[in-house]
């Protein structure tokens, strides 16, 4: 089941609730005179918007939701997260040792830059 969190706002009428138990979508008010009840989606919403949004012409709807999904990935599997030690949530599996990394001498690695919403991002990785 989905769940959509709203606030308890006058310009969300029961019109608008009732749309979405059709969809199967549960409607869960935040709680009265609780400004942190919704602070991690107000987080997200915020980083969001100031590190892409601010930055790109939004053309339509389709757009958008591209948008969002390319930075949703970066942001959930390369991007540096303060409170994880400089880690993203889901980072990438850990390389297996091979005989390189096991010796003392190690070749030059060489890194490769991958260009994300049209050269806003820039994620870099090591070359295999």
């Amino acid at each position: 089941m989905k769940l959509l969190v709203r606030y308890r706002d006058t310009k969300f009428t029961r019109t608008f609730d009732a749309v979405f138990p059709a969809a199967g979508t549960r409607v869960l008010k935040t709680p009265p005179q609780a400004p942190r009840a919704n602070a991690f989606a107000e987080r997200w919403i915020d980083t969001a918007r100031r590190e892409c949004l601010d930055r790109l012409l939004i053309i339509n709807q389709h757009h958008l939701l591209a948008v969002l999904n390319d930075y949703a990935e970066h942001h959930n599997t390369h991007r540096p997260h303060q409170s994880l030690d400089q880690k993203p949530p889901l980072p990438p599996p850990a390389p297996r040792p091979d005989i390189c990394q096991l010796t003392t001498h190690r070749p030059p690695q060489r890194v490769q830059r991958k260009e994300l919403l049209g050269g806003l991002i820039h994620e870099r990785h090591q070359a295999a």
